[in-house]
């Protein structure tokens, strides 16, 4: 990730890159999912199913918790990463993420439901 400073340089003097990570369920979701451009499974396959075969990662026993109804503001100041630059800052998403459970172990629960 790249510091405030690397990236406010405008777009001929920045450093690439975006954060995607924790925005890219809940764009996708809203965007493709909710207008009805493709199925809420078509997009778990896309974004789980398939990258997990086309890298052959091992199939891991776990599960996410998400609030498909829930919609919330994009804030980049409240990102986990250190990155904070993306283009979706202050849009209206659904889709929250709760937990993420991996085997029998919260490795993330969302704070203040």
């Amino acid at each position: 990730p790249h510091s405030q400073e690397e990236k406010s340089k405008g777009l001929s003097g920045s450093v690439n890159g975006i954060v995607g990570l924790e925005t890219a369920f809940a764009v996708l979701y809203t965007c493709l999912v909710r207008t009805n451009i493709i199925s809420l499974q078509k997009l778990v396959e896309l974004m789980s199913i398939n990258p997990r075969e086309r890298f052959n990662f091992k199939e891991v026993n776990g599960y996410c918790v998400w609030d498909l109804n829930a919609c919330y503001e994009i804030d980049s100041s409240k990102f986990l990463s250190k990155g904070k630059s993306t283009p979706f800052d202050k849009k209206l998403v659904y889709g929250k993420l709760l937990k993420t459970v991996v085997g029998d172990k919260v490795v993330y629960e969302k704070e203040n439901r």
